[in-house]
């Protein structure tokens, strides 16, 4: 019994678990400060429960998953992925018509009090059926060529092509880079040549150089009109580039966030310390809590304890050798890794303002929800790879 109990132990991966709980904490602790501190009449009581449930629901989730195996995650992956496909179009029709007055997106269903934002759910069904196709792929062609390679990544877009559509119309284009980021993560670790990536790449930086020129000329946004820009993201663009020029808005609510950041120095004000007002605080500009109470010291450990998650995952991915579970680590990875990136660089003025959360930390069920489905998929890997090398040990003997 007692051997059993420290079998089922050692196929938790606890150092996962740790770094996310501590996120969590750090996450309520940021979330309390913010409520105190929020001009707008709230409950601070109310805002702490709701995402310690959330919470709870995640790690129900969590331990959900973590009894599927590689064989009966590959059998859902379809599944979950036209499920959450669906909702991604539902979401065009029976949006919140309150959230997409003050946002201007169609992003959230509103069932009473309760949100949802299936894009959120979409990202972990979108990283499984990734890890299939390629895997899928692989196995069809051993060797890489040029031409195989290309079918592969036609393959990964069309997957992704409905998803963007969707989100094209939902006019949320921030979630839209996470994708793409998941994309590209996952095709760098399929074994695509370098014949094809490093021109790729190539053409990603002029592309992207390009749009950043074109976007503060007034020619180039006349032409960017004529492409589909919205009036929406060039304001956006202007407030990342002059937020002190905007008192308004966005603009008020970045140039606030650099305020309080700055204000934070290097050991920060102190917990509940705070006298710079952020709007909506508790949840995109959550970092700005962090930095403003707890300074630079305090912005670092965080990103230090980001750091040590990804490195836990990438050494489970190593030592399962398992190749589908590869490319759901990857997917994971990236989309954890390019939401800490963008929201703090938004936070602090280095990136323009796209609603990204931050993993674990922000405010919000959805986004909490999809990080820990994410972190449930890849401690699965360890879970199920004890247990496998536990089996073969008894069957040797």
């Amino acid at each position: 019994m007692q051997r059993s109990q420290s079998d089922e132990e050692n196929r938790i991966d606890w150092g996962i678990i740790f770094c996310v709980l501590l996120l969590a904490l750090i996450g309520l602790a940021s979330i309390y400060v913010a409520a105190v501190h929020d001009r707008q009449p709230t409950s601070v009581a109310r805002q702490v429960i709701t995402q310690l449930v959330w919470y709870a629901i995640g790690t129900i989730l969590i331990v959900v998953i973590m009894q599927f195996d590689s064989e009966q995650l590959w059998k859902i992956a379809p599944i979950v992925y036209w499920l959450s496909l669906f909702l991604m179009f539902a979401i065009l029709v029976f949006y919140s018509r309150s959230y997409y007055a003050s946002t201007g997106a169609k992003s959230w269903f509103a069932i009473g009090p309760f949100t949802f934002q299936p894009s959120e759910i979409m990202k972990p069904a979108y990283i499984l059926m990734m890890g299939r196709v390629i895997t899928t792929h692989n196995n069809r062609y051993s060797v890489h060529t040029v031409q195989s390679d290309w079918r592969l990544i036609g393959t990964m877009f069309l997957w992704l092509l409905p998803i963007l559509v969707s989100l094209h119309f939902q006019n949320d284009f921030g979630t839209s880079l996470v994708f793409f980021a998941i994309f590209c993560g996952m095709v760098l670790v399929s074994g695509v040549t370098w014949r094809i990536i490093a021109p790729a790449a190539t053409v990603l930086a002029v592309v992207g150089g390009s749009a950043l020129a074109m976007v503060t000329s007034s020619v180039g946004r006349r032409i960017l009109e004529h492409v589909g820009f919205q009036a929406y993201q060039f304001d956006r663009v202007d407030t990342w580039l002059y937020p002190e020029q905007d008192t308004t808005n966005q603009g008020y609510q970045l140039w606030q966030s650099i305020k309080a950041v700055g204000s934070g120095g290097i050991t920060g004000t102190g917990f509940n310390n705070s006298k710079v007002y952020v709007p909506v605080r508790e949840s995109d500009m959550i970092f700005s809590v962090i930095g403003e109470n707890f300074g630079f010291i305090g912005g670092v450990l965080l990103i230090l304890i980001y750091l040590l998650l990804i490195y836990l995952m990438i050494r489970v991915t190593f030592d399962t050798k398992n190749e589908f579970y590869a490319y759901i680590s990857t997917g994971v990875i990236m989309m954890i890794l390019f939401h800490v990136f963008e929201n703090i660089g938004m936070n602090i003025g280095l990136l323009p303002l796209t609603g990204i959360p931050l993993p674990f930390i922000s405010a919000g069920g959805s986004s909490l929800i999809g990080n820990l489905i994410g972190i449930g998929m890849v401690m699965s890997m360890r879970y199920h790879h004890h247990s496998y090398m536990f089996s073969n040990k008894k069957e040797f003997r």
